[in-house]
C-alpha cells in the first residue's frame, strides 16, 4: 500500500506567489492604514500597469509579485540615494528602441504603394523618430546639467531698483542733456545776454504839485 505523501503546511508559499504583501498591525486600525499604504503606493501602481502590459505575453505568469515590489521599492530608493545608473541605462534603451521601432515604420512606410499608408506610416516614424531624439537630449542633459548663470540685483523699497552692470547708453544722453541746459551750476540758468540801456519812452515821473491836489480828501 503507497503511503501519501505530507501534505504542505496551509501557510507555505508557492512561487511564483501571486498576492500583494501587508505588514499586520497590532490592531485592526493599524493593519487598514498599512493596506492603504500599499494600495497607495507608487510601486504598486508600476505593477498593475507592468502586469497589464505582461499578461499576454505569458511573462506575468510566472512574476512573482512580492518580489517585484521589492525590485520596483529597491530603484525608487536608489534614485532617492543619488544613483541614476538605472535611470540612465532605461533612458538609453529606450532611445535604441524608438530607433528601432523608427526603422521598421520607415520601411513600411516605403513599402506601401498608396498614398494613405505611405503618409500613415512615414508619420509615426517620424514621431519615433522625434521620441527617440528626445529621450536623447534628456540623457545629455541628466549626464551634463546646463549651468545657470544669473546677475544680481539689489531691489529697494518703490520703484527704485540697482543692476550691477555697466549704465545705459539712454542714462548718459539724460545727464549730458541736463549740464547742457543748467549749465555749470545746478538751478541755475545761465544769462548770455548783456543789460539793455533804457530807452527813450521811459520817462522820469514828476512829483505831483500843491494846485494839482484835490480840495475835498
Amino acid at each position: 500500500m503507497a503511503s501519501k505523501k505530507p501534505e504542505a503546511p496551509p501557510d507555505a508559499q508557492k512561487f511564483p506567489r501571486k498576492f500583494v504583501p501587508v505588514t499586520q498591525g497590532g490592531t485592526e486600525q493599524e493593519t487598514a492604514g498599512n493596506f492603504a499604504a500599499v494600495m497607495t503606493s507608487p510601486e504598486l501602481a508600476a505593477y498593475r500597469v507592468i502586469n497589464g502590459v505582461e499578461h499576454k505575453s505569458g511573462m506575468g505568469e510566472n512574476a512573482d509579485v512580492p518580489a517585484l515590489l521589492a525590485e520596483l521599492r529597491g530603484q525608487a530608493v536608489a534614485v532617492n540615494g543619488g544613483s541614476l545608473t538605472r535611470v540612465e541605462a532605461m533612458l538609453m534603451n529606450q532611445a535604441t528602441a524608438l530607433q528601432s521601432l523608427f526603422s521598421r515604420l520607415a520601411e513600411r512606410g516605403m513599402g506601401c504603394n498608396d498614398a494613405v499608408p505611405f503618409e500613415c506610416n512615414m508619420r509615426m516614424a517620424l514621431r519615433a523618430q522625434s521620441q527617440c531624439r528626445a529621450t536623447l537630449e534628456t540623457l545629455a542633459a541628466i549626464k551634463n546639467p546646463p549651468v545657470l548663470i544669473a546677475k544680481q540685483a539689489n531691489v529697494t523699497t518703490g520703484p527704485q531698483q540697482i543692476n550691477n552692470g555697466v549704465p545705459s547708453p539712454r542714462a548718459r544722453e539724460i545727464g549730458t542733456e541736463h549740464s547742457e541746459l543748467l549749465g555749470a551750476d545746478r538751478g541755475e540758468r545761465m544769462d548770455t545776454g548783456t543789460a539793455g540801456a533804457a530807452g527813450g519812452s521811459d520817462s522820469p515821473m514828476a512829483t505831483v504839485g500843491a494846485g494839482d491836489r484835490a480840495e475835498d480828501r
